[in-house]
């Protein structure tokens, strides 16, 4: 199987009028595997039940979400490992960066190796 891409033109970011326009390649979704889609598949694999399996991801969620709140990192074994980046107003002095100053916050997802030797391992094939 190989990922899909179309052909997108894009302009230069902050340019007035777009400035130069290049052509880039952009992947082209095929769709979505939700839980329960992951739920069946893993089901199909093992010897536990669906609703065993389904209990064990919502856990995982729920814990993963308070650990991350926590400013812990979440480390998955070889699917990768998750954790909380911030960014915030740049201010002259040290002292007045407070709290205040943070504008909001993401998840970062670091891969590990088995998806990484994936990812140097696609194909692609234009959609």
């Amino acid at each position: 199987m190989a990922i899909k891409y179309k052909v997108i033109e894009r302009g230069e970011p902050g340019v007035a009028g777009g400035g130069e326009k290049k052509f880039y390649a952009t992947n082209v979704l095929s769709g979505e595997k939700t839980l329960a889609g992951l739920t069946q598949d893993i089901e199909k694999i093992s010897t536990v039940s669906g609703a065993d399996i389904r209990a064990v991801l919502y856990a995982l969620v729920d814990v993963m979400t308070g650990a991350l709140a926590d400013g812990q990192n979440v480390r998955l074994g070889e699917l990768g490992s998750f954790r909380i980046s911030i960014s915030s107003e740049g201010k002259p002095k040290a002292e007045d960066v407070n709290a205040y100053a943070i504008r909001g916050a993401k998840v970062i997802f670091t891969p590990g190796k088995a998806i990484k030797d994936t990812l140097a391992t696609l194909k692609f094939e234009k959609a």
